[in-house]
């Protein structure tokens, strides 16, 4: 593949989206869908994968929706097989799949932590094993969805920022082995996003919570973070910081990491009882 600008660079490519259901996910199939590219759809729940899919097959682009578990390494190579038998190989893999919890640490079960880092790490491992081969064949991109959560401390998200800070360590590895292949390697931070998976997050205890989802800034759409994945895909950046709010996060972290402990606490925990 070329280092083409614009979207039209993804007409006739393959694109293999985790979660895909919702949210970033279905903004992303929408976006690409748009670009011409073929996108095959993931996700663990089918009913709502097939509702995507159904908003897809009435444009001019071809559609595959695929029900697995990312969890699931066998049925992550079977998907990404079936991808690739139908339509001759994979071009893009974006690694969006992820669940969240809302719980501070001192009151969360080890099972949560596990969970969280299941699906946010170990899904993105599975689904990248199972397609680079079909990546490595077309000098194709990964893109992985990681968070401000990556690269800055997250109270009361405990698991869910180790697993997308090991998402960091994990992509910027493989994009070094990767380096004369022609493959490349997009990791994607948005600030809080406009998206369910607070609703659909887990508790402490593994059920619902019964904290509420707090945010620092103004959470923005989907449609909007899709469009700049969708950029920085075409011109295979290493890591995008969306929108402004994420690029002063990353900073204040790393230049001033007790002034940006403060300011969660103020604005994340108020309310907590932490």
């Amino acid at each position: 593949m070329s280092r083409e600008r614009g979207e039209t660079s993804l007409s006739g490519k393959v694109v293999l989206i985790t979660g895909a259901a919702g949210g970033i996910g279905t903004a992303l199939a929408h976006r690409f869908a748009a670009a011409g590219a073929r996108v095959a759809l993931g996700d663990l729940d089918p009913d709502r994968l097939a509702a995507t899919a159904e908003s897809l097959i009435a444009g001019p682009t071809a559609t595959l929706a695929i029900p697995f578990d990312v969890t699931d390494a066998d049925a992550c190579r079977e998907a990404a097989r079936e991808v690739a038998e139908e339509w001759g190989g994979i071009d893009v893999l974006v690694n969006n799949a992820g669940i969240t919890h809302l719980s501070l640490f001192r009151h969360t079960d080890p099972s949560v932590i596990k969970r969280a880092v299941d699906v946010n790490l170990f899904g993105a491992v599975n689904a990248t094993s199972a397609a680079l081969p079909f990546l490595l064949a077309g000098k194709g991109r990964i893109v992985t969805v990681s968070s401000v959560a990556g690269i800055a401390p997250l109270a009361s998200r405990t698991g869910y920022a180790a697993a997308k800070h090991a998402l960091h360590g994990m992509f910027d590895s493989l994009r070094a082995e990767l380096r004369n292949t022609g493959v490349s390697v997009t990791i994607v931070c948005p600030q809080f996003v406009n998206t369910a998976i607070g609703d659909r997050a887990l508790g402490g205890d593994g059920l619902a919570p019964t904290m509420p989802r707090t945010t620092t800034g103004k959470p923005v759409e989907p449609e909007e973070v899709a469009a700049a994945i969708v950029e920085a895909t075409v011109r295979r950046r290493r890591l995008l910081l969306y929108p402004r709010d994420a690029k002063v996060s990353y900073l204040v972290a790393r230049l001033a990491p007790s002034v940006y402990e403060r300011m969660m606490a103020k604005r994340i925990l108020a309310g907590t009882g932490a």
